[in-house]
This record gives structure tokens, sequence and C-alpha cells, in this order.
């Protein structure tokens, strides 16, 4: 005997809802931490630029001689390590877009779903699917949409996203 007061769209509806929201807040809490580390570092690559141009006045002979080449090739190095922090910070901002278009496909999924007249129309799922899909602005993100929509199972287009963005990543010139 089935629950008349449950029901199943309502309880997928909800649960679209709570997870387009969890992402959202967790995505709020962590930009605000980044936007400091990002800051923080920034400031630190100016004051290693003057530093490092500080360091460039000195003489090159006597014992200021060797200061300098040991300060000098420190604040290389450090620079190097902020250069390539500021890079994470980027690829994390990369991320923070592909979640807020996860978040905004589970409203629009969650909306499709919560309208009887527009749940049963294949019409309105073909225009989510479109909808969802221009939301990908890379070559394999598309493929990986792609290939779910075709029959390919999600972990397995997944795998090959992630494999594939992995030998983008190794491609990558970091200047």
């Amino acid at each position: 005997m089935p629950d008349l007061n449950w029901s199943q769209v309502r309880e997928t509806v909800l649960m679209l809802e709570l997870a387009a929201v969890q992402i959202e807040s967790a995505m709020k809490d962590s930009n605000a931490s980044v936007e400091v580390l990002t800051d923080s570092f920034t400031s630190m690559a100016s004051y290693m630029r003057k530093i490092a141009d500080t360091v460039h006045t000195l003489p090159d002979d006597g014992e200021i001689g060797v200061a300098k080449q040991s300060l000098s090739g420190v604040s290389e190095h450090v620079s190097g390590m902020v250069h390539q922090a500021i890079i994470a910070f980027q690829f994390y901002d990369k991320l923070v877009q592909r979640l807020a278009h996860v978040g905004l496909s589970l409203g629009d999924l969650s909306d499709l779903v919560a309208d009887p007249r527009r749940l049963f129309n294949p019409g309105e799922w073909v225009g989510l699917q479109d909808k969802i899909k221009t939301k990908y602005t890379t070559r394999e993100e598309i493929a990986m949409f792609d290939a779910v929509m075709q029959g390919v199972p999600v972990q397995e287009a997944v795998d090959k996203f992630m494999a594939d963005m992995k030998d983008k990543s190794d491609d990558i010139e970091l200047f």
C-alpha cells in the first residue's frame, strides 16, 4: 500500500535543492579564505620584487658580494614558490567555476522535476541538457557530457575526463 502523503518527486526536489545549496555554501566559505591567501601571496610577490631589486643594487665584491649572491638565490627561489602558489589559486578559481555550474544545473534540474507540466515532456529534458551543455567551456567537459548522454557510465566518462585533464595540465607551460 503506497503512502499517499509521500512523493518521490518532492523528495527528489528537496535533495537536489539541498545539494545545490550545500555546494553554494561551501564555495562561499572557501572563497573568503582564498581571497585572503591570494591577496597575501600577491603582496608577498610584490615584496619579493622589492627585495630582489634592493639586493641587485649591492656591490658584487667582498663579503657583501657573497651575501648578495646568497640573497639573490633565496629571493629567486621564494619568488618561484609564490608564483606556483598563485598558479594554484588560478586552478582553484577554475574549480569554483565548475562547482558553480554544477549548483546551477542541480537547481535547473530541481525546477524541472518540481513542475508536473514539464516533468514528463521530453523536450523539456532535451532543453535542460542543452542548457547544461552550454555551461561547459572545455573540449574535455563537453566530451564527458556527450559521452554520458550517449550512454557511457558516468564514472567511466568522469574518469576519462580526469585523465584528459591531467594530460592537458602536464602540457601546460608555466611562466
